[in-house]
């Protein structure tokens, strides 16, 4: 009975361990390999007897790399210890490397002799090549986190900037709305003055420059309030042709003070736009100035007109040295200037207000740039805009 049962007993031990999924191995107590499942040769591609006659069994199927870590393994499991999930690589008959882990413990008969170890090992190359992409994941979810945080803090760093700036507008724009009255006086006064001086007098050319200097003081002081309160003015119909020629007409002597010939090409046909006139005349007029300053003597500034069905583009070209690279991205920056200390230049606020008018008719400026080439500046009006535009402003 007891026999029966023993070989029973054995007979379904062996049945289970050769149905197991898993690759089986037994050992003998000096690490000899006694026996090993079926699974082998599905893993390995080696078949059991090809196992069983290998003397340093299983490191001819571990790759090189690891063959050090597999031989300490033994000489543990041969010295009675047990370990759960030991990552190594294998190499396949075929050549494929795949990622194993492999566990051990030691075997005891009932009367306490020790019989050896097992060992069993599982393929884990997915799970490795998952565990690859998760880390790979969480490198690139890290990055962007770092590099949203980096954003986060830029963006708040430039509401700070813009808070600063509007307080600063509204001040700017409360001191150039309260000096426009006292100057407009200055003026009244000093031409009542001037107008009891002779134009032969010795001291008329001071009276001139007076003259021209609170010029520029009233023009600095609207530009500016331009800038940070401006107050839209109502789109009419107009020819945009007759607007280029009058800029022209207006800056014919400016030209002629600089030496520099304005072209300007106008089509036959004039296009008519629903634009704010005076708006548009000043924007054009910033950038043919500009232009013409920006001309050595004896060159020409070109300005040309384009059309489609839904803008007009201007285009105005000097002949000047060309912005430098650590300059553009500034000249439409308030109070940002090209000009140095030319005593008739303004405060660098033109280009700043011209775009602020043009973008706020939802058009825009943009400029083309080579050091010693020139410049090309290309403003792109709309044809047309709501004719309730700018009613709801202050």
């Amino acid at each position: 009975m007891d026999v029966r049962t023993d070989a029973l007993s054995d007979a379904a031990f062996r049945a289970v361990a050769n149905c197991t999924y898993d690759w089986e191995s037994w050992h003998a107590p000096d690490g000899k390999l006694v026996w090993v499942n079926p699974a082998v040769e599905r893993i390995t591609g080696y078949s059991q007897e090809e196992c069983l006659m290998m003397e340093d069994y299983p490191l001819p199927m571990t790759a090189l790399s690891d063959r050090p870590r597999i031989a300490e393994m033994l000489n543990q499991a041969r010295a009675g210890t047990s370990h759960n999930h030991l990552e190594y690589r294998l190499v396949h008959r075929n050549g494929q490397t795949h990622w194993m882990a492999v566990s051990w413990q030691p075997m005891h008969s009932q009367q306490g002799v020790h019989l050896g170890f097992r060992t069993s090992v599982r393929d884990i190359t997915e799970r490795i090549h998952m565990r690859e992409q998760l880390r790979l994941h969480a490198e690139h979810l890290e990055q962007l986190v770092q590099e949203r945080t980096a954003r986060i803090g830029q963006l708040e760093k430039q509401r700070r900037q813009m808070e600063k700036l509007a307080a600063l507008g509204q001040l700017a724009a409360g001191v150039a709305h309260e000096i426009n009255n006292p100057l407009a006086g200055i003026r009244n006064a000093f031409e009542l003055i001037k107008v009891d001086f002779s134009s032969q007098d010795d001291q008329y050319e001071l009276l001139e420059l007076i003259d021209r200097e609170i010029e520029r003081m009233s023009s600095i002081v609207h530009q500016m309030y331009q800038l940070y309160r401006r107050n839209p003015q109502p789109p009419n119909e107009f020819s945009f042709q007759r607007i280029i020629s009058e800029v022209s007409y207006l800056l014919q002597s400016n030209a002629r003070q600089h030496q520099v010939h304005l072209d300007v090409e106008l089509e036959n046909d004039p296009q008519l736009v629903l634009l704010p006139e005076g708006e548009v005349k000043q924007i054009l007029y910033n950038l043919m100035g500009n232009a013409i300053h920006a001309s050595p003597s004896g060159e020409k500034v070109s300005v040309t007109v384009a059309y489609d069905s839904k803008s007009v583009c201007v285009q105005v070209t000097d002949r000047g040295s060309g912005i430098g690279h650590n300059v553009l991205p500034h000249i439409f920056d308030p109070f940002f200037s090209t000009k140095g200390n030319d005593p008739r230049s303004g405060m660098g606020l033109g280009l700043s207000v011209s775009r602020s008018l043009i973008e706020a008719m939802g058009g825009s400026i943009e400029v083309d740039t080579k050091l010693g080439s020139g410049s090309r500046f290309l403003a792109t009006f709309p044809l047309r805009i709501d004719s309730n535009w700018g009613a709801s402003d202050g």
